[in-house]
C-alpha cells in the first residue's frame, strides 16, 4: 500500500505541477485576487503593492546564486571532487546511498542551511556516478528532504532573531518581547532537539523505503553528470608548457590565491571569533569563494570553474523577482491596516486556545510559507501577530517563535522556490522531486503537529 501511495503521489505531481517559473506566476494570480477580496484594495492598488516589492529580493537573490556557483565552483576543484567519490565509493547499494544523503544533508542544513543546501545535492550527484541501480530522482529528494529541518537549526532566522537584543525584537513583538531570548530556549531546547532529531530519523527511513524496484527505478547516466568544461587560452598555455606573457604568469600565479584566501579566511576569524558574531549565509559564501580559490590552484582555472558553474543561476534571475512581488502582495496593508498574511494568521487566532495555539501557527505559518518563502519576511509579517496573543493565551513567546520557524521550514517541501538552487546543480526540474517531497511532507507533518499538542 505504501509503494502505492508513493507511486500515485510521483504520478500526480509529474503529470500536474507546472514549471517552477508557471508555479509562480500561478500564485502572484492567487495572491492578486485573494487580496482584493480580503483588503478591500483596488486593482491598481494591489499592483502598485506588488510592483513595489518586485526589487526588494535582489540581495538574497544574489546571496542564493553566489551560494549556487561559489558551491559547485568548490565541488568541481579535483581535490574535493576525488574526496567525495571516495566517500561516495564506500556506498554499496541504493538504500545505503539514500539514508547516506538524507543524514548528511539533513545535519549540514541543521548547522547552515546555505551550506547543507548545496553540500547535500553535490553529494548526491557524486554518489548517482557510483552507485548503481539508484534512483536520482530520490536521491536529489532526499538531499533536498533535509532542508525541513534549517529552521530549526542553529542558522535559523527566526530564533537568531528572537536572541538578538535590540528595538527590532521589541518592534516586531509589538514590546511583548522586552529582553532577547536565549537560544538554549529554542534551537537547543529540548523538544526541539527531539523533534529534529525524530524528523530526520523518519525522513531517513521514509527516503529508504520509496526507493522504487525493477525498471521503475531512474537511474542515470554518469557521463550526463559530468560538467562540460571550457578552457581558457592561458590555462591551455599553461598545460602545453609554452612560454608564458608576464600576463599568463599573473593569471596561474599561486601566490595571488594565498594572498587573497588569507585576506578572506582572516576577515573571518575576526568576524566570528573576534567579534563573536553568527555563522550567517554571507560566512558559507565567503567559504566556499575562498576555499575554492585554494582548491583550483590559480585565479584562471577558478574563473573557468566559475564560468561552467554560472550557468545554472537562470532560475533565480528568473523568479526571485516574482516571489518578491508576492511577498509585496502579502504584506501590504490598506488604509485599514488589513494585510493578507496578516489575516491569515488572525484567522487562525480565532479558533485557537491554549492548547492548540502552537499547532495553529504551525499551520498558519507552512500556509503563509507557500506565499512568503522567506524566514525573515515571514516573522516580520507574523512576529506582531502571533506574539501578542500568544502572550494572551499564557503561551511562552520561544514556543510561538519556534512553531512559525518550523511552519515556513515544513511547506518548503513542497514549495519550488528553494528547491531552485538544487534542481539547478542536480540539472532536474520541481516535478522530478516533488512527489517524493509530498510524501515527507506529510510525515513531518504529523510529528511536528504532534510535538506542538504535547506542549
Amino acid at each position: 500500500m505504501f509503494k502505492g501511495v508513493i507511486n500515485l503521489s510521483v504520478k500526480l505531481v509529474r503529470r500536474y505541477l507546472p514549471d517552477p517559473f508557471v508555479f509562480a506566476i500561478i500564485l502572484t494570480i492567487v495572491a492578486f485576487i485573494c487580496s482584493m477580496f480580503v483588503t478591500h484594495q483596488t486593482v491598481l492598488e494591489v499592483v502598485g503593492n506588488w510592483g513595489g516589492g518586485v526589487w526588494t529580493l535582489l540581495e538574497f537573490a544574489m546571496q542564493m546564486a553566489l551560494v549556487i556557483v561559489c558551491g559547485s565552483a568548490l565541488a568541481d576543484a579535483p581535490a574535493i571532487k576525488k574526496g567525495l567519490k571516495k566517500i561516495a565509493s564506500g556506498l554499496k547499494t541504493p538504500a545505503a546511498a539514500i539514508a547516506t544523503v538524507t543524514v548528511v544533508a539533513s545535519v549540514a542544513c541543521w548547522l547552515n542551511w546555505g551550506f547543507g543546501l548545496i553540500v547535500g545535492v553535490i553529494f548526491a550527484k557524486e554518489i548517482a556516478k557510483q552507485v548503481k541501480n539508484v534512483d536520482y530522482r530520490l536521491l536529489i529528494a532526499s538531499a533536498y528532504s533535509g532542508f525541513v529541518v534549517w529552521h530549526a537549526g542553529i542558522s535559523g532566522s527566526i530564533p537568531l532573531a528572537m536572541a538578538t537584543e535590540g528595538d527590532a525584537l521589541t518592534s516586531v513583538s509589538l514590546g511583548y518581547i522586552k529582553h532577547a531570548i536565549p537560544i538554549g530556549n529554542t534551537i537547543f531546547a529540548t523538544y526541539n532537539l527531539i523533534a529534529v532529531f525524530i524528523v530526520i530519523v523518519a525522513l531517513t527511513v521514509v527516503n529508504t523505503l520509496m526507493h522504487p524496484k525493477g525498471d521503475q527505478v531512474f537511474a542515470i547516466d554518469p557521463s550526463l553528470l559530468e560538467e562540460k568544461k571550457e578552457e581558457h587560452l592561458e590555462s591551455i598555455i599553461d598545460d602545453c608548457k609554452i612560454e608564458k606573457t608576464p600576463a599568463d604568469r599573473l593569471n596561474t600565479s599561486k601566490i595571488l590565491v594565498i594572498v587573497t584566501s588569507l585576506l578572506g579566511f582572516t576577515y573571518l576569524f575576526m568576524k566570528l571569533v573576534i567579534n563573536g558574531k553568527p555563522f550567517d549565509l554571507n560566512s558559507a559564501i565567503m567559504v566556499f569563494l575562498f576555499l575554492g580559490i585554494i582548491f583550483h590552484g590559480t585565479p584562471i582555472k577558478y574563473v573557468e570553474a566559475i564560468t561552467n558553474a554560472s550557468t545554472s543561476c537562470s532560475g533565480i534571475l528568473l523568479q526571485f523577482p516574482f516571489y518578491a512581488g508576492i511577498m509585496g502582495i502579502m504584506t501590504a496593508t490598506s488604509a485599514d491596516g488589513i494585510s493578507l498574511a496578516g489575516e491569515i494568521s488572525k484567522g487562525c487566532i480565532s479558533i485557537a486556545n491554549t492548547h492548540t495555539f502552537p499547532l495553529l501557527s504551525f499551520l498558519s505559518a507552512g500556509l503563509i510559507n507557500i506565499f512568503i518563502p522567506s524566514g525573515g519576511g515571514q516573522w516580520a509579517v507574523q512576529g506582531p501577530i502571533m506574539i501578542p496573543a500568544g502572550v494572551s493565551l499564557g503561551v511562552n513567546p520561544a514556543i510561538t517563535g519556534m512553531s512559525i520557524a518550523w511552519g515556513d521550514a515544513w511547506t518548503n517541501l513542497i514549495q519550488p522556490f528553494w528547491a531552485i538552487p538544487a534542481l539547478a546543480i542536480a540539472k532536474l526540474n520541481a516535478k522530478d522531486i516533488m512527489g517524493y517531497c509530498l510524501i515527507d511532507l506529510v510525515v513531518v507533518g504529523i510529528i511536528i503537529c504532534a510535538t506542538f499538542l504535547c506542549l
